[in-house]
């Protein structure tokens, strides 16, 4: 691509630069110049205009834009018709996004004209919400340039994965001074977070906060309700594997995969499972309608994306969500809902 000044007259078919508007004529920048007013341009006495001149091998920008976004996109992903070298890519369904950050970065390190800019990672989102933008920063771009950076990620490296668990109970656990208004919030809270995903509570049980009385509570909503995860908030925050929730996984059959997580507020959380059936052990912040771990947590595995230790341990950068002065300290003796993270 040819960059730089070239004489009026000579104009024509090229790609103007800038926008020019002078003698009643207005050229468009990055559009073609019509023959007619580069002629007219000449006849008025401007001498020379800033244009672009395609050379072989060529890419024009929204063709390049439109070619990698279509390699990008993946499984629930529609691209935009592409425009001033910029192609948007919207998901077709509400989901977690999918990204694969390696490939991505190797993508806009491949050229300085080639970019691509994403939402976060595992970032919810909306059918019809633009989750990546591929823009080409000059006018055209080389073809060999382009080649380079379709072959620097596979194809499909964005995609959203759509909510598929629509079944979610709930076991709450009881200790005197534990307001039956705090569970009525929490439970209003949480309904308000599945309400994008699709998903319903179908069980809610209350329980004295033993590991029996939750152990069996964890095994009614498997079996009789048929949830398809669960999620117990504790009258008290967990404090050890040997603490009531986790022993109650353990007593129902199930396993604790990790207990606690390097995000705050969230630090504890626990994550388990009965059976195929995900468990997820609150922290008291998830009561609270402010994002924090549990969001996180709570729509990868509504989502149907398994949540290992180590997908948990990678969260501690970016994992501090909030720190406010006035923010209370933990164990400070208030209302037992809203002990620890």
């Amino acid at each position: 691509m040819k960059f730089g000044a070239v004489p009026t007259g000579e104009a024509a078919g090229l790609i103007a630069a800038h926008t020019v508007r002078s003698h009643d004529v207005t050229l468009r920048k990055g559009r073609v110049i019509p023959a007619e007013d580069a002629a007219r341009l000449a006849a008025a006495g401007l001498s020379e205009l800033v244009a672009v001149t395609l050379e072989p091998g060529d890419v024009a920008e929204d063709a390049a834009a439109e070619r990698l976004a279509a390699h990008l996109a993946g499984a629930q992903l529609h691209r935009e018709p592409p425009f001033t070298g910029r192609c948007n890519l919207h998901a077709a369904t509400a989901g977690l996004l999918q990204i694969d950050r390696s490939a991505i970065d190797a993508v806009n390190g491949t050229d300085e004209a080639i970019t691509v800019a994403t939402l976060a990672p595992y970032k919810p989102v909306v059918a019809g919400e633009m989750v990546a933008t591929v823009k080409i920063i000059p006018y055209a771009v080389s073809g060999a340039a382009l080649e380079r950076a379709c072959r620097a990620a596979p194809a499909g490296a964005l995609a959203v994965a759509p909510y598929c668990l629509t079944r979610v109970a709930v076991v709450s656990t009881l200790l005197p001074g534990l307001k039956p208004a705090t569970i009525d919030k929490t439970l209003a809270n949480l309904r308000h977070r599945l309400a994008p995903t699709g998903a319903e509570l179908v069980a809610e049980a209350r329980v004295p906060h033993r590991r029996e009385a939750v152990a069996d509570a964890i095994r009614a909503a498997v079996a009789e309700d048929r949830a398809e995860l669960v999620v117990v908030f504790g009258a008290s925050a967990i404090a050890d594997r040997r603490d009531v929730i986790p022993a109650a996984i353990e007593a129902a059959d199930g396993h604790v995969d990790h207990l606690g997580m390097p995000v705050d507020p969230g630090n504890l959380l626990l994550v388990g499972r009965v059976g195929a059936v995900p468990v997820i052990g609150a922290p008291g912040c998830a009561r609270s309608p402010k994002e924090n771990g549990f969001d996180w947590v709570l729509h990868r595995l509504l989502a149907g994306l398994a949540v290992t230790r180590s997908d948990i341990v990678a969260l501690g950068v970016g994992g501090l969500l909030m720190e406010i002065v006035s923010r209370p300290q933990p164990r400070s003796g208030g209302d037992p809902a809203d002990e620890d993270a």
